[in-house]
């Protein structure tokens, strides 16, 4: 094509409002966007022409976000995968000794751990951590649930028939193995902010000579990685 042919179709396309991409595309040529501007200085644009340009980079812009979102999340999912892994490698290894480590280590966090208490309490509103305490006493210590008691500390607001049943279907412990409690008397008139708190559940069962053993785990641990027991600093 002559290449005056060409500038005129470009100027009368530019003046109708076509982008350069626009103009490179429906004439099917490959010139740079610096010539086809030198091409077509003083075409007077559309005055809509403007409007079209920021609706044409809010859609490249949200089309760019959405490619970055898939970027991350695509990033996010193989790094998941790879922490899950090592997990799994992990846990794998995992004997009955370890498993007592483990124990210990929760109940040291979570547990009642006062003297002369005469049996083991862990309350926790993390379900997983309820559910990880019932499974290792069993694994343990051959804790059946019948051997089980709960309670659950609440708030004055909430059903305790409701958490109850909440309770019960993610410990397998019977409701009848429920203590009767009442809610907690600090919170009467104001509501619960978090829709997914479930209260406080509470496990206890007879073991002291358990509590004690992983007392002294933990305590063989700290010293094991250089530390001094809590008994050892008094």
């Amino acid at each position: 094509m002559d290449k005056i042919v060409l500038r005129e179709k470009v100027r009368k396309l530019r003046s109708s409002g076509s982008t350069y991409s626009e103009i490179k595309k429906t004439l099917k040529i490959n010139i740079p966007k610096s010539t086809l501007s030198s091409w077509c200085q003083n075409v007077k644009l559309p005055s809509w022409y403007g409007k079209k340009i920021k609706e044409l980079n809010n859609r490249n812009f949200s089309k760019a976000q959405k490619m970055a979102w898939a970027s991350n999340r695509k990033k996010r999912e193989d790094f998941l995968e790879s922490v899950k892994g090592e997990a799994i490698k992990n846990v794998s290894h995992l004997d009955e000794a370890n498993l007592k480590i483990i124990l210990a280590t929760l109940y040291l966090g979570e547990g009642a751990k006062w003297e002369g208490h005469s049996g083991l309490m862990l309350g926790s509103s993390n379900p997983n951590i309820i559910l990880l305490y019932i499974l290792l006493l069993n694994r343990c210590y051959g804790i059946k649930l019948q051997q089980l008691k709960c309670r659950i500390c609440y708030r004055a607001d909430q059903n305790i028939k409701k958490l109850e049943s909440f309770w019960s279907k993610i410990t397998g412990i019977s409701r009848n193995n429920f203590y009767k409690t009442k809610p907690d008397p600090r919170t009467a008139g104001k509501k619960t902010l978090k829709k997914d708190y479930k209260g406080v559940c509470v496990v206890t069962c007879k073991g002291a000579n358990i509590q004690l053993e992983l007392e002294q785990i933990t305590g063989l641990l700290l010293k094991k990685l250089g530390a001094c027991s809590l008994e050892e600093k008094r």
